[in-house]
């Protein structure tokens, strides 16, 4: 790799493509047209639709594409120039993606944070068009003097820059001398047309001619933890909750509930995510499993937000005070844990909202105020805000409750439906908040139509809920994960929670613990983010009948939880996702989102999949390889054989090389064609790290 005489501490990017800065000489001529002299299309990275810049997170390592080609069959390069928001500018080559398909590409990792430029540059390149012809003609006897002339004037064209090593001069200058030498026959010659070293001064320093130069295009790049972390969701109020004698439950608090916070670290999380935590209102509230009437001592859905206590900038009593929430803030930061925090933006009738502002909700013939449905859930608890009555009004209120929890330290916030406001609220207020604090992260918990889901991706959420909890088999799955890592992944960064307090899949009810293991598994590998919701490393799994959510639902009552004597007996899941976010934190390959192969079996419930980083984009400069083999059917054993197209990373097909199971520690020798038994009751996982060879 050449890169500039920058230092690689001070780079704000990783990158096997870079060389030297030059500034890009314009066309001669702009012809009043559109196309350019050598067109270029389809840049990317890019949102397919509105005025949105995409997006990276610091250390992703982003593809850059763009289509390029020329007339007739002279050869063109490709470059990026970018501009980091300190002002760096670099330039890297690009390489043809394959074979007359036009379409260029290489990855750089971004890591400094901010709003990056690029713009694609194509040029008419001389030596590559010169190499082809020569290596063609004079190996056929055609016009072999000719080329040999045309090769010596361009690398003498070349030695007169001076911008040029004087070492790399001399070279060319002996390399022109040969060509010309009448004691030196055309095989020798070919040598010269052949010579790799040649080859590369010019890739670096290339005879550039009808210098193009493409729009300049934006990237917005954010903090790491944007794009990468493994999240816990837990409810404080059942983290330290006792029934007392009378039958009756006092609730858990900040203070009790941070004494769980060493055990979610210990199993490598980097986000504990919180439902809300506000005062619940009374009026209409649901007693357990969602029924239509409360008893004493129903807590009441912490959805069903506000009463006379306070509103959305409130905390309920029964949890403690703003400086309990904050403390448990810091005893997540010293765990090396944030907090994620709930915005849920509807009211319950005891909000101070509604009789403040009553027109901020929607009144029906009747007089009264509608509640909110999500066919064929009801949510009779609940007033949905309608954004059109007062905007003004509404878009201050929502910006001053993001405000003040950034104050009390809750840097991320997961959205509570937000595809049932509009579009443009949230555009307005991601960019407000961003503005003033770029590191505040908003999750979008939008289970809707792709079109809505991908839109509120591009109009600002860092975050975003996908379809992974549905996605089970291995055909949805190839499907699935090809979309997440190659069509959306410019603008959208898909969060796999394996279950939320809402969602337990027929997959999670009837699959049984191996089912557990499966999804962990592949969530935890496929994307660099991924959440779960607590009990999961409980195994729990019965269902309210007729729905996909579980029997006495959290969100309706307290939760009683054996953490420490589920582990005592063996009966938790808990070291195994220890296992996986110690794997995530071990390999940066599973820190990136868009370096995802799909492999191939003779079986149609195993899936395989790899992940490949390479060393020129890695933080320590190593390649990382991680290869996924997963029995996606919780009730068989099955064996077949797994394909693998090695030259993903580097390894030419056919050559052996050794892999470690990162889950058992067992080793073997394999190739492009492997044997394998996954067993899903015991083993239905292989998570493969790609030795290096020594």
């Amino acid at each position: 790799m050449v890169t500039t005489t920058r230092s690689a501490r001070s780079r704000p990017w990783r990158s096997a493509s870079a060389i030297p800065v030059r500034d890009a000489r314009p066309p001669l001529t702009e012809p009043p047209t559109t196309s350019r002299r050598i067109p270029l299309a389809q840049p990317a990275p890019s949102v397919p639709w509105g005025d949105f810049r995409p997006k990276a997170f610091s250390g992703e390592a982003v593809p850059f594409r763009v289509t390029a080609f020329r007339e007739g069959h002279d050869r063109i390069g490709v470059q990026v120039r970018l501009f980091a928001p300190s002002g760096d500018e670099s330039l890297h080559r690009l390489r043809p993606l394959l074979d007359g398909w036009d379409r260029w590409q290489t990855e750089v990792a971004v890591l400094e944070e901010g709003t990056w430029r690029f713009r694609f540059e194509a040029f008419g390149d001389d030596f590559a068009t010169w190499q082809h012809a020569a290596d063609v003609k004079i190996a056929a006897g055609v016009d072999a003097g000719l080329m040999r002339e045309l090769g010596a004037r361009l690398f003498d064209t070349a030695v007169a820059d001076k911008a040029r090593p004087s070492a790399e001069r001399r070279t060319l200058t002996a390399a022109a001398g040969t060509l010309r030498d009448a004691s030196v026959d055309d095989q020798g010659a070919l040598e010269v047309v052949r010579d790799p070293a040649l080859a590369e001064l010019f890739r670096v320093r290339p005879a550039m001619t009808l210098v193009t130069v493409g729009d300049e295009h934006e990237l917005l790049v954010e903090r790491e933890r944007a794009g990468v972390g493994a999240w816990y969701e837990l409810f404080p109020r059942s983290e330290g909750a006792r029934r007392m004698k009378d039958g009756s439950v006092k609730s858990g608090t900040f203070r009790t509930a941070m004494k769980r916070l060493p055990d979610v670290a210990a199993m490598g999380f980097d986000v504990v995510y919180l439902p809300p935590i506000h005062p619940i209102g009374q009026t209409n509230r649901k007693g357990r499993n969602n029924t239509l009437e409360a008893v004493p001592g129903d807590p009441g859905s912490p959805y069903a937000i506000g009463a006379p206590a306070g509103g959305h900038d409130a905390i309920h009593p029964d949890l403690g005070t703003p400086a309990d929430f904050r403390a448990f803030v810091r005893a997540a930061e010293r765990e090396g844990m944030e907090v994620a925090l709930d915005l849920a933006l509807q009211a319950s009738p005891d909000h101070p909202w509604v009789t403040e502002h009553p027109d901020w909700f929607t009144v029906l013939p009747d007089g009264t105020i509608a509640y909110a449905e999500n066919p064929p859930k009801k949510y009779q608890d609940i007033f949905p805000v309608n954004f059109d009555t007062d905007p003004d009004g509404i878009y201050a209120e929502v910006l001053r409750i993001v405000r003040h929890w950034v104050a009390q330290g809750v840097k991320i916030f997961r959205v509570d439906n937000p595809h049932t406001k509009p579009l443009q609220f949230w555009e307005w207020l991601i960019a407000t908040v961003n503005a003033e604090s770029p590191e505040v992260i908003f999750l979008s918990e939008a289970f809707t139509r792709p079109a809505v889901m991908q839109s509120l991706a591009a109009v600002g959420f860092q975050q975003s809920y996908s379809y992974f909890t549905w996605r089970n088999t291995k055909a949805e799955l190839e499907e699935f994960l090809t979309s997440i890592a190659h069509e959306t992944a410019d603008y959208m960064r898909p969060n796999l929670f394996v279950n939320t307090h809402d969602i337990l899949t027929e997959y999670l009810q009837y699959g049984g613990r191996a089912a557990y293991r499966i999804r962990a598994a592949i969530a935890a590998t496929a994307a660099p983010t991924y959440g779960v919701y607590a009990g999961y490393e409980l195994f729990e799994n019965v269902a309210r009948p007729g729905s996909e959510e579980n029997i006495d639902n959290e969100k309706y009552e307290y939760k009683f939880r054996d953490w420490a004597g589920a582990i005592e007996r063996g009966d938790s899941l808990a070291p195994f996702l220890t296992r996986l976010n110690e794997i995530r934190r071990a390999h940066p390959a599973l820190r990136q989102l868009r370096d995802l192969s799909i492999h191939w079996s003779d079986d149609d419930a195993i899936l395989v999949y790899s992940k490949h980083l390479d060393g020129a984009l890695s933080p320590d400069g190593r390649n990382d390889t991680i290869i996924v083999v997963v029995n996606t059917d919780a009730h068989s054993v099955r064996q077949t054989m797994v394909h693998l197209d090695t030259r993903v990373w580097g390894i030419d097909p056919g050559e052996p090389f050794e892999v470690e199971d990162l889950i058992t520690g067992a080793r073997w020798t394999w190739s492009d064609h492997n044997y394998v038994m996954l067993d899903a009751f015991t083993e239905p996982v292989h998570i493969l790290h790609v030795k290096e060879p020594r």
